[in-house]
């Protein structure tokens, strides 16, 4: 039975507790510096809590799910007893170097760019590890994450885009979706039933995709008739340049991930 460790109890930490406690051969351990966040997370997820070190120990893995700026001192706080341990680190901007000059160049360490749908079971993550990362761990790790969702393996120098891509994407695309809301509302509709439509026209149209394996590029084809209503609507798309809007914005997230990282 594999025990793993989670060291911080936020929001993505709870949701991958949720996910991969299902299953019956994981063990979860839990601790947190906030006695009330350890309590809420003892009884609303019914797992094992103790402290930092102790967790360390205890663990065949550790999830390191606490804030960037609250890394090094963590790190350093277990540094002793990580040895042949799977380390992974879901903290934003922080490479795997950085956990190497503090733990050591000779310890197993996993990066992990996760996204807020965890929470629902439908994560886009990417992740990358270093060289003492064996295959069996490998398979280990790829199991347990993709029980949240889906996590594909990348060069760790792609990750700023992986950020840019499903780690801000959430809120790009709830963006979108409010605007195809609060337009509609300007034609009649009420807001309620605008919302309800434009989610499940995000949701739907996400699901056809990956069900069928059908191209964007195909399905705007079957949607679209001529002079129809749809070649109106795409014809604004393209005079206002969506594509080059779409670019800039992962452009911008891109880089500032890149600037967070140094």
């Amino acid at each position: 039975m594999l025990k793993i460790g989670f060291i911080g109890t936020g929001n993505m930490a709870t949701a991958l507790i949720r996910a991969i406690k299902t299953d019956k051969k994981y063990v979860i351990i839990a601790s947190n510096k906030s006695n009330s966040k350890i309590n809420k997370a003892k009884k609303e997820l019914k797992i094992k809590t103790t402290n930092n070190k102790d967790l360390v120990k205890k663990s065949n893995i550790i999830f390191l799910c606490v804030k960037p700026k609250d890394m090094s001192e963590v790190l350093r706080e277990i540094k002793s007893s990580v040895r042949n341990k799977i380390i992974v680190s879901i903290a934003a901007g922080i490479k795997i170097s950085s956990i190497e000059k503090i733990i050591g160049k000779n310890r197993k360490i996993v990066r992990v760019m996760p996204n807020i749908n965890c929470v629902v079971g439908e994560m886009a993550a990417a992740y990358s590890v270093n060289k003492n990362i064996k295959r069996n761990d490998k398979n280990i790790i790829n199991k347990i994450l993709n029980k949240a969702g889906i996590a594909l393996e990348i060069d760790e120098n792609r990750m700023d885009a992986v950020t840019a891509l499903s780690g801000s994407g959430p809120a790009f695309v709830a963006y979108l979706i409010n605007n195809f809301t609060n337009s509609s509302i300007k034609y009649g509709l009420s807001k309620d039933v605008a919302y309800k439509l434009a989610i499940q026209t995000f949701f739907g149209t996400s699901k056809l995709l990956k069900e069928t394996k059908i191209k964007p590029e195909e399905l705007i084809k079957m949607v679209s008739s001529k002079k129809g209503t749809t070649v109106a609507g795409l014809e604004q798309f393209k005079k206002l340049k969506i594509n080059q809007i779409i670019e800039k914005t992962i452009k911008a997230s891109y880089k500032r991930s890149k600037e967070l990282g140094k």
